[in-house]
């Protein structure tokens, strides 16, 4: 959503009542999409952004190109502040 440079306007529920369908939201879409919208997601008002299902290829896509962002150094530092403190988090 973040990264989206187009929006297009869809159908879904509404953020006020779920149960009342709208005709107004707008959700990330490819910019050669029928009705797509140059916008970045800051323009979209806030009651009006549908976001996209997350699924679990997705989650799974994303884990295959994630670098950790913590070293063996940085959890052996964990490890003797636990010791040292007693007490993890």
């Amino acid at each position: 959503v973040q990264s989206a440079t187009h929006f297009k306007k869809v159908r879904g529920p509404s953020r006020a009542d779920p149960n009342c369908i709208v005709n107004d939201l707008l959700t990330p879409c490819s910019p050669g999409d029928p009705g797509a919208i140059e916008m970045t997601w800051m323009d979209v008002p806030g009651d009006k952004l549908l976001e996209p299902v997350v699924s679990m290829w997705d989650m799974l896509r994303s884990l295959s190109s994630t670098k950790p962002t913590v070293n063996e150094q940085d959890l052996l530092k964990l490890k003797k502040f636990t010791e040292d403190f007693g007490q993890e988090g």
